[in-house]
């Protein structure tokens, strides 16, 4: 695997690619790679002929300076976990390669970003589509990869290829679990053995909103789901919602069609994310 810093040296790379006729998989992620990273590598190598990871901690898309001074950084091991599952390149710019001057433009999503991540994080989808579209830019992939626990990135990406006409397919697959049921992210490395116990219990909560659709309404879901995880030790709720998977709009009534129940907490001083899709047929 090569490993490549400039973002010069990554599109000369990709263009000569292309130009040989090779499909490119791409899998941009923040690092500190887990299983649920991985199994998208493994995915983008089956489907394509080149698989590039690129690892890069976007400041762009953290409202809060502690948050992205602290965010797990972890690249020798990441570059060992890429080159056991066949990645070919990975591209790790620096900040200073991916922003040489301050960026004026401002992307807006309408209602999508209105809710959710984006009401709880002013300006995180702005960053998140500034940065996605230099990486799309630059390494010019036929498939981009994405994992479906970061659920509203995954539409706003959507959106942003679609709005831009970028030339590529946005894929999405399942989000990966501990053996406890929480949502691997690496966020996950702050968090000690107790409150990793305490972070489960998001999941639990999904499901025990899961067994409820299509049983009582709305309102009567969330305010179960609080009152599970108000007996929860070190553990705040900031949000859980019952919303279309596409639009992320709240949903009036969750029996009539798929849904995604999503939800966003602080575990001690870690804050996570996770969410399920359910169908009508597992409602029967």
């Amino acid at each position: 695997m090569q490993v490549i810093k400039q973002g010069s040296a990554i599109r000369s790379i990709v263009q000569a690619l292309r130009c040989s006729g090779k499909s490119i998989g791409f899998v941009p992620t923040m690092g500190a790679l887990h299983e649920g990273h991985l199994q998208l590598i493994r995915a983008a190598a089956l489907q394509n002929d080149i698989t590039i990871c690129s690892v890069f901690v976007n400041p762009a898309q953290f409202n809060n300076p502690d948050d992205y001074k602290l965010y797990p950084r972890s690249l020798e091991q990441d570059i060992a976990a890429l080159e056991a599952v066949g990645c070919h390149y990975l591209f790790a710019p620096t900040a200073t390669d991916m922003y040489p001057e301050q960026t004026l433009l401002h992307f807006s999503f309408g209602v999508l970003e209105e809710v959710m991540e984006g009401a709880h994080r002013p300006g995180h989808f702005n960053g998140v589509a500034m940065v996605v579209s230099k990486l799309f830019h630059l390494v010019q992939p036929h498939k981009a990869y994405f994992g479906q626990k970061d659920l509203q990135q995954v539409a706003v990406v959507r959106q942003l290829v679609k709005a831009l006409s970028f030339d590529l397919e946005v894929v999405c697959y399942p989000t990966i679990r501990e053996e406890s049921g929480l949502a691997m992210s690496s966020r996950n490395k702050r968090l000690d053995v107790q409150q990793r116990e305490h972070a489960a219990q998001l999941h639990q909560a999904l499901l025990l909103a899961q067994k409820q659709i299509g049983v009582k309404s709305v309102a009567a879901i969330k305010t179960d789901v609080q009152t599970y995880l108000a007996g929860v030790p070190e553990l705040q709720l900031e949000y859980f919602e019952i919303a279309d998977p596409a639009t992320l709009q709240p949903v009036p009534d969750p029996a009539a069609a798929e849904v995604a129940l999503c939800i966003a907490a602080h575990v001690g001083p870690v804050r996570l994310i996770d969410n399920m899709i359910v169908k009508p047929q597992q409602l029967a």
